[in-house]
């Protein structure tokens, strides 16, 4: 079966990304949006599309979600239970590892990934190679304006903040939460604890994205589609 084509909005976020690699400079785009907005979803759909016309080679992706503390760590500081928040991430560990990202095009890097079966991060998982003149990370907190995420921020060239109605992003956020061992109830409770929690903090940070993507039914959209 032929794969449809590509939504123009797509295509021309794909564009303004793959703008940002200047005389073959690497370029680090970041993505933030609450939990449950679609920002993995969309960063999938963007480097696939950035790859039709650069090759997968070209294009890496670097999840913050590797850099969650393992649940030993958050016992030990008694925030297992608000797992997910901005201090149950080593903040410092991912900003340094853009850092690396941003200012040693030239080598291989490692970075962790993370399990969703087992909720826990996996030490060098993923690859940033020099091929890859663009790398997109995404994470909740790339626009907090106090330390770590700031020091993350300065490695980015730009952040672009992926949005979601709310309705649908809760319940998209329940049924990820019951498709990885959740009760119902227990995953309900989750959503309206911790994770609403954690997207009011970020929702806002909107005001001071580069650019609004809206995750509608109409596919990826901007402000000015």
């Amino acid at each position: 079966m032929t794969p449809s084509p590509p939504a123009p909005s797509l295509s021309s976020l794909a564009e303004l990304a793959t703008d940002l690699v200047i005389e073959g400079r690497r370029a680090i785009l970041g993505v933030a949006g609450a939990p449950g907005a679609g920002k993995t979803t969309f960063v999938e759909a963007l480097i696939e599309q950035v790859a039709r016309t650069h090759g997968r080679d070209w294009v890496a992706h670097l999840p913050m979600d590797g850099f969650h503390l393992a649940d030993a760590q958050l016992q030990r500081i008694g925030a297992l239970s608000r797992k997910g928040a901005p201090d149950t991430f080593d903040g410092y560990g991912y900003a340094h590892l853009l850092e690396r990202v941003h200012c040693h095009p030239d080598e291989d890097i490692y970075a962790p990934g993370f399990e969703r079966t087992l909720e826990q991060p996996l030490a060098a998982s993923l690859l940033i190679s020099p091929s890859a003149q663009l790398v997109i990370t995404e994470g909740n907190y790339l626009l907090l304006d106090h330390e770590p995420w700031t020091r993350a921020r300065a490695q980015l060239d730009q952040v672009w903040y992926v949005t979601a109605n709310h309705e649908v992003r809760v319940s998209r956020l329940i049924a990820r939460h019951m498709r990885f061992g959740k009760k119902p109830d227990d995953a309900t409770a989750w959503v309206h604890s911790s994770d609403e929690s954690n997207a009011r903090l970020v929702l806002e940070t909107a005001d001071l994205a580069d650019r609004v993507v809206v995750n509608s039914t109409s596919g990826w959209l901007t402000p000015e589609s």
